[in-house]
């Protein structure tokens, strides 16, 4: 799924506009993506928690397999948002998966757990912009988007077979009923929403911080291909160039981030990873060619940090059982903020001036720095096992 995964995303704006969009279509694109990943955000967290992670995760991948095939014979942008709208309901699983990798980390290696996840998707994820790259340079940009496309379909194909084969990690749960889906929604909204009554104070603020940063990302992620060739005067079939070290930075970083995040505790890395990530903002505004290269090694790093960081914390703070229901409350705020964020960015840049989602991302950095310096609290759980590994390094 990672080969296949960050395929079309170097060419995917250039792709939508070929197909008639425009910045705001983008915009639009974007809004349905998290929307449609928001509605099933609930009845997904609830359904992990009462009925397992596996079967959810097994059979929904089948259908974000064949959702792609809207993308592939796509006559018009119209038909590329009906295709983001069907594989986002289809992530309907995303909190049972989550959930699923938080089970089997132990709490002292949470932080080395997430990188190495991190190290994965990264190794698999490089090859993606280098085979679109290839292709546009063979097909050109439309016929290379529909043979990508394609291969993403088969890809996901035979990853969905291969994850009938995962081990569920919650026992003696029911099975999924059909009785469930009467009442599922406004019973997973409820109990998604009444769980923060049994979880630290830490984890809501963790919620909030995690919603900005996406909403800050969202805002330029929308609009940054385009922005480069416009403004920054790339050319269109150079920009998969620059996803390579950012790809590569996920690969070789991932492992002394997810020690530094064990052994330094999960706050340093969390404000490093903010810091970081607005200076590799400001750099890419105002880059070249090379300064984008740069720009997107740091946001690599920055994105490790934050992520590894983040999800370290998650574990800490929630018990197995309530996971799937955090999990699916958290990515329903992410989702919604990054879909207003993907609308708003298209319009400012569209409608004000190319520069202004990427200030706005920058203003967004400072509350994240307050909230976590004066509102997160790490768990007791971590800060003794911290102290384990410092007293085991020592000797």
């Amino acid at each position: 799924m990672d080969i296949a995964w960050e395929m079309p995303n170097p060419n995917f704006q250039y792709y939508v506009e070929a197909l008639g969009g425009t910045e705001v279509s983008l915009g639009i694109i974007g809004l349905a993506n998290f929307l449609g990943m928001a509605i099933v955000a609930f009845p997904g967290g609830y359904l992990a928690d009462k009925c397992g992670r596996q079967k959810l995760i097994s059979v929904m991948s089948f259908g974000i397999a064949l959702s792609f095939l809207f993308f592939a014979f796509a006559p018009t942008w119209e038909f590329i948002l009906l295709g983001t709208i069907v594989s986002s309901l289809c992530l309907i699983y995303q909190p049972a998966l989550f959930a699923m990798v938080q089970d089997s980390l132990p709490h002292n290696r949470r932080g080395m757990g997430s990188s190495l996840i991190e190290l994965i998707h990264g190794s698999f994820n490089t090859p993606g912009p280098i085979i679109a790259g290839i292709l546009l340079l063979r097909f050109g940009l439309v016929n290379s988007m529909r043979i990508i496309y394609l291969i993403m379909t088969v890809l996901f194909l035979i990853a969905a077979i291969w994850r009938l084969k995962l081990k569920e990690t919650m026992k003696g749960k029911d099975p999924i009923k059909f009785r469930y889906f009467v009442t599922l929604y406004p019973k997973s909204v409820k109990e998604s929403f009444s769980i923060w009554k049994k979880v630290p104070r830490s984890m809501l603020w963790l919620c909030i911080i995690q919603a900005i940063a996406m909403f800050s990302l969202s805002l330029t992620r929308v609009i940054n291909a385009i922005y480069a060739r416009d403004v920054l005067l790339i050319p269109q079939d150079q920009w998969w160039l620059t996803f390579i070290p950012l790809l590569l930075t996920m690969v070789i970083a991932s492992i002394p981030i997810g020690k530094m995040v064990d052994v330094m505790g999960r706050k340093i890395p969390l404000i490093l990873g903010s810091i970081i990530f607005g200076l590799s903002t400001i750099i890419f505004i105002f880059g070249d060619f090379l300064m984008v290269m740069i720009s997107m090694i740091l946001f690599g790093i920055s994105t490790l940090l934050l992520m590894t960081s983040i999800n370290a914390l998650i574990t800490d703070l929630v018990h197995e059982e309530k996971r799937g229901r955090v999990n699916g409350f958290v990515n329903f705020v992410s989702y919604v903020s990054q879909g207003i964020a993907m609308l708003i960015g298209g319009f400012l840049f569209a409608e004000v001036f190319p520069q202004s989602p990427f200030y706005l991302s920058l203003v967004l950095v400072i509350p994240i720095l307050l909230i976590i310096q004066f509102q997160v609290v790490e768990p007791k759980i971590h800060l003794e096992s911290q102290l384990q590994i410092e007293q085991t390094v020592f000797k």
